[in-house]
């Protein structure tokens, strides 16, 4: 569908001549906020809060670093022949959510291991507030005018996108032409698994289930709403990365569960307060 509208200022400040964007800032509010959210459910559990924040002051540089690894990794032809330092623009976007996770996956795991803590129960505790973080971060994306679908028809527009507000369409808009806003769809779909996840805890998950949960819920939502988007990762051919590696995740997880029942390597609750029987 043919449209026009101007598109946002994807600038949020300016310090004199440094530029503040939007994307950065938005990245930053859903880290923060999820961290707070970490916080209160490590105080409930009656784990320390102090691991949760020296844990995150780890993993956020670390997963930023590897979502853009991911990112140039498998968009190389893209950057080889430009400037190089354009490798290092996260602010222009450019960053991917897989990568982020294995590198917050790798430091969780490390850091538990030095600390002697519990890996799945430092990771339940932040399953909730990862996937809170990825909804607010999915807005990033909107004032970048990046991880859109496809274009709309007109009939498309009439029959569901009128119910949007205009900020959304208008930003939607691009080179005049309109586009599924399937950021959208992903923020809407990780704030649903948010309360999912909350409601969750009050029932007899066994350790690591929660986050386990959380990476079947998410890769089930990105499975689909991948194959809308217009500037998917390929990992070969017509093979988008993010398709392959929901299906790879949703079965290691899956089998994970089984496997930790099984062998008596889950026999704690989510809660932490009493022992499960084999």
């Amino acid at each position: 569908m043919a449209c026009e509208a101007p598109a946002l200022d994807p600038v949020f400040l300016w310090i004199g001549s440094l530029p503040i964007y939007w994307y950065g800032v938005i990245i930053a509010t859903g880290a923060f906020l999820g961290l707070w959210v970490a916080t209160r459910e490590a105080d409930r559990l009656g784990v320390k809060k102090d691991y949760i924040v020296d844990l995150v002051i780890y993993a956020i540089p670390i997963s930023i670093l590897a979502a853009r690894i991911y990112y140039v990794t498998f968009e190389w032809e893209r950057y080889a022949g430009g400037p190089w330092w354009k490798v290092f623009a996260v602010w222009e976007g450019g960053i991917a959510i897989h990568g982020a996770l294995i590198g917050a996956v790798i430091t969780a795991v490390i850091y538990t291991r030095v600390r002697k803590l519990s890996f799945w129960q430092i990771a339940d505790i932040l399953a909730p507030s990862l996937i809170l973080g990825q909804a607010i971060g999915r807005w990033g994306n909107f004032m970048n005018q990046e991880a859109h679908g496809g274009s709309i028809s007109e009939t498309t527009y009439n029959n569901f996108h009128q119910y949007l507000p205009d900020f959304i369409m208008n930003q939607m808009c691009i080179d005049g032409t309109m586009y599924h806003p399937t950021f959208l769809y992903e923020s809407v779909w990780n704030i649903i698994g948010f309360i999912i996840l909350l409601i969750l805890r009050k029932y007899p998950l066994h350790r690591g289930e929660m986050f386990l949960t959380y990476v079947i819920y998410y890769s089930v939502g990105r499975y689909f709403i991948e194959g809308m988007r217009t500037d998917s990762l390929y990992i070969v051919g017509p093979l988008r990365t993010a398709q392959i590696l929901s299906i790879i995740l949703v079965v290691l997880a899956v089998s994970l569960i089984i496997y930790r029942r099984k062998k008596g390597l889950a026999d704690k609750t989510y809660q932490g307060k009493k022992i499960v029987k084999k």
